[in-house]
């Protein structure tokens, strides 16, 4: 029988502290030291420890998600060591633990791992990070214009300069801030400086969406995003950004388990015949979860189908059609319903948030590039 060595790893920006615990129960638990946190140290180590225990030990590891991403995960699965990325959150705490250091950690990870206690995250593949990423690229450059666009008003409005048109920010607005005459040459200048970091910010956007439409053509996942662009309230972003985030939709053996994944279920504290539920968990991927909210909004106006959602329809399967009318019809109705009830509005959008991951979860699993990937997996 192999032996097995399970690995904990501490990892920081400059160094790994690792430990490694035998097998069995009473097995020997030890720090095996600091290395630099870079690749080859790695592979160096990992050599180091099959030279002491065997060629045939199995090798598992683990670290806490962090700063650091999934390099490391990836590069000790191309060296034949099963790496788990776990949830920091999850990791059991006893009460009465006061004293933390990064030895500590790492033993504590290799013993936890060996008893089975840790709850492992999911690791993306690199192309579907990278497209991730890039999304969240143009996510912060919309929070950035976003943010210039509030000082340059506030600014405005402690001088005592209202625009008084219909709407902000639209060619109007912009030609009455370019036209705008102020009394200080200081003035002049921040004006200037703000709506020059809200253009940046707008090419940035506008960069980031002409790199997304040219990659979708190349990312494996494509077919997946034009099926979920036949879904009410889903464009060609939209569809991107929820598909990156996702991931591997097999994972999800129930859609009950994408809607915790987004955080979307209720918190419960129930006891004997006594059930009470409170606010969503809001645990899990906050990017999808403020996505899926965003469309559901699309799903308060009755059920249509319009001539851009037909367009986006073209070469679609019946299957992905039906899934499609049937969430239109269903999702109104929940609304509808709940608002008949007086729920808050916001808390019925949320509601139908979460039916919506069911409808989402259907149509992707029906997808050949997802099967694939299960396949292979």
């Amino acid at each position: 029988m192999k032996k097995e060595l399970y690995l904990g790893l501490d990892v920081h920006k400059d160094c790994i502290i690792t430990a490694a615990a035998e097998e069995g129960r009473k097995g020997e638990v030890r720090e095996s030291g600091a290395i630099s946190n870079d690749l080859h140290a790695v592979e160096k180590w990992i050599g180091r420890l099959r030279q002491a225990h065997g060629k045939e030990v199995i090798l598992r590891g683990c670290y806490e998600a962090g700063p650091c991403g999934f390099g490391l995960a990836r590069r000790l699965k191309q060296l034949g060591v099963e790496c788990a990325v776990v949830a920091p959150s999850l990791i059991p705490t006893r009460s009465g633990e006061r004293v933390k250091t990064d030895k500590r950690d790492a033993l504590k990870l290799a013993r936890l791992l060996r008893a089975g206690e840790l709850t492992p995250v999911y690791i993306p593949e690199s192309t579907d990070e990278a497209i991730r990423d890039l999304w969240r690229a143009r996510s912060d450059a919309v929070d950035d214009r976003r943010r210039s666009r509030h000082r340059l008003k506030g600014f405005l409005l402690r001088h005592g300069y209202r625009y008084q048109g219909k709407s902000s920010w639209s060619a109007a607005h912009e030609r009455y801030l370019r036209e705008l005459v102020l009394p200080h040459p200081a003035m002049k200048v921040i004006l200037e400086e703000y709506l020059q970091s809200i253009a940046a910010a707008g090419e940035r956007i506008a960069r980031c969406e002409e790199a997304m439409r040219d990659l979708l053509e190349q990312w494996r996942l494509a077919p997946a995003v034009r099926a979920l662009m036949a879904m009410k309230g889903f464009q060609k972003v939209a569809a991107m950004i929820l598909v990156s985030e996702l991931g591997e939709v097999h994972r999800f053996v129930h859609p009950r388990q994408v809607m915790a994944y987004l955080g979307l279920v209720p918190t419960e504290n129930s006891s004997s015949e006594r059930r009470r539920q409170g606010h969503i968990t809001k645990c899990g991927n906050a990017h999808a979860r403020w996505l899926l909210v965003e469309c559901a909004q699309h799903y308060a106006s009755p059920p249509k189908v319009s001539k851009e959602l037909s367009r986006r329809q073209e070469g679609q399967s019946q299957e992905v059609r039906a899934i499609s009318w049937r969430a239109q019809n269903r999702l109104h109705r929940r609304y509808t319903r709940l608002l008949a009830r007086r729920l808050q509005r916001n808390k019925a959008m949320v509601a139908v948030a979460r039916e919506l991951c069911g409808f989402i979860w259907e149509l992707l699993r029906t997808q050949p590039c997802y099967q694939a990937q299960s396949r292979s997996v």
